[in-house]
């Protein structure tokens, strides 16, 4: 049997104990609060890389590194095929961050599987906030040069029974938030105004050309504050 001094002894060190770790608990900083997860999807001829000027500056704006994945896909193949593929990488994600829903910024062609996930994949119950820029979201006259190469060039081609399905009915479904910034001089989509959608929030970003639409400084400031 203890005796009662060594039983005072020992209720005083475990109050003392659990003192010292709720001051402790209490001496923590908060934790910051964690955003989305960014999925970027870059267009045709072109790679993850594009967007490494952004990547930057989300992470000099206080994203880490393992909230933002700029994915690669190929690029040749059906929009169809890399909407199944999109689907793939965003459940790896939810699973890699645990997060519930995550961003999906685009560029160019990107912007037709991302929509086509969204649409016929069951995208809306895991994306926040849609970002299109410089998207091809009504086709381009443009792309009649490699129709005859490349099975995603000939879905993105103006009035291409790929696009006629993928804009029949609501163009934004689900409770999703969209935008679409497009320069009304971009030299790639034709008309310009082919990337402007329907119940989203379009905005003309001024004359800039295609391909420098996800490295502009001004444009990430905009899409960086929608997603916020």
């Amino acid at each position: 049997m203890q005796r009662p001094s060594r039983r005072i002894a020992t209720f005083f060190s475990a109050v003392a104990a659990a003192l010292l770790v709720s001051l402790s608990l209490s001496a923590a900083p908060a934790q910051a609060a964690t955003h989305n997860p960014v999925i970027f999807v870059h267009g045709l001829s072109s790679s993850a890389s594009s967007w490494d000027d952004w990547i930057a500056d989300f992470k000099a704006d206080g994203y880490s590194g393992s909230e933002l994945f700029a994915w690669s896909y190929d690029w040749g193949q059906s929009n169809v095929t890399t909407a199944q593929q999109l689907s793939t990488e965003v459940k790896n994600v939810l699973a890699q961050t645990g997060a519930s829903k995550v961003d999906l910024v685009v560029h160019s062609m990107g912007a037709l599987s991302a929509r086509y996930y969204l649409k016929n994949l069951g995208g809306t119950s895991y994306v926040d906030d849609f970002v299109s820029t410089a998207g091809v979201n009504h086709g381009t006259t443009v792309a009649g040069w490699c129709t005859w190469l490349y099975t995603s060039c000939a879905e993105m081609y103006t009035g291409s029974s790929f696009l006629t399905s993928l804009n029949s009915g609501d163009e934004t479904p689900g409770s999703v938030s969209y935008a679409s910034y497009w320069s009304n001089c971009d030299e790639l989509i034709n008309p310009d105004s082919s990337a402007i959608l329907s119940g989203a929030t379009n905005v003309e970003a001024g004359c800039i050309s295609h391909t420098d639409m996800n490295n502009d400084h001004g444009v990430y400031e905009q899409v960086r504050d929608f997603i916020a």
